[in-house]
């Protein structure tokens, strides 16, 4: 698909000269929502990387498997940060296929995703999507969508899959969003390290420096760090591919992994 052809979900502000990680994400995920300057940097990651595409699958595979732990824990109502494209699979698929009053909030800053997700959802009532940098606490959590969807005094599911190493500050926003949300509520994250081999090699950073969206990449401790307030449901703090995984799935290396996973309960 072209750019061009592809116009009809691309808002007319957007800058298509830009690489995004939302857009680059949906390429490695075999997504048709992305433009030629996002592609271009994906390649260059693969030619780093060979298997930076399975590391993106893998970590929406943990999204799939988080989901349906929540809602097995009782939760109905999800906030996806940093939410990106939708493709299949997504939040409100997986939540809705097991309840359907099930109720969804995307929030993501790249136009293209926003754009997309509100085509995608224009006939669902328990979900919607709208345009916000995450790191804005008060921006989103005082949002009409959310105001609308989500009731804050009960437990919410807080998605911020790949979100973490996108921000150079982090802590203090993850601790804002812990403190508007109600016991019970569970929070997932997958983060990027150089602790393991699979994504360490410096290029990968420089590479995705010539996107909008640079990354920083953090230990196990400093990621630990990040589930300050809640209490980590068993196994802990693992890689994407080794928490929780579905039966019949392989056993995946950390070291080829390349992504923290974890996810905490609000007690």
């Amino acid at each position: 698909m072209s750019d061009q052809e592809g116009a009809d979900w691309i808002p007319p502000d957007a800058d298509l000269s830009r690489p995004s990680a939302a857009r680059i994400y949906d390429y490695l995920l075999g997504g048709a929502h992305n433009l030629a300057a996002d592609r271009a940097v994906a390649q260059r990651l693969e030619a780093i990387q060979p298997q930076v595409a399975a590391v993106a699958r893998r970590n929406r595979a943990f999204l799939r498997r988080v989901v349906r732990f929540m809602l097995e824990q009782g939760v109905r109502q999800f906030l996806d940060l940093g939410s990106g494209i939708p493709t299949v699979g997504n939040v409100h698929e997986v939540a809705q296929a097991v309840d359907p009053a099930a109720k969804v909030v995307y929030v993501d800053y790249e136009p293209v995703a926003v754009a997309h997700s509100l085509m995608l959802l224009k006939d669902n009532p328990h979900a919607e999507a709208f345009e916000a940098d995450a790191t804005d606490t008060e921006a989103v959590l005082g949002s009409e969508s959310v105001q609308k969807l989500l009731d804050l005094s009960e437990p919410v599911g807080l998605l911020a899959i790949t979100l973490g190493h996108y921000l150079p500050e982090v802590r203090g926003v993850f601790g804002t969003y812990r403190d508007a949300l109600a016991p019970g509520s569970h929070f997932a994250l997958t983060h990027l390290t150089n602790d393991f081999a699979v994504l360490r090699d410096p290029k990968i950073a420089e590479t995705m420096r010539s996107t909008q969206d640079s990354i920083y990449p953090r230990s196990r401790d400093e990621v630990l760090a990040l589930f300050d307030g809640f209490e980590l449901v068993e196994p802990g703090l693992t890689t994407s591919a080794n928490w929780r995984p579905d039966r019949l799935a392989a056993v995946v290396d950390p070291e080829e992994d390349g992504l923290y996973a974890g996810v905490g309960v609000k007690p």
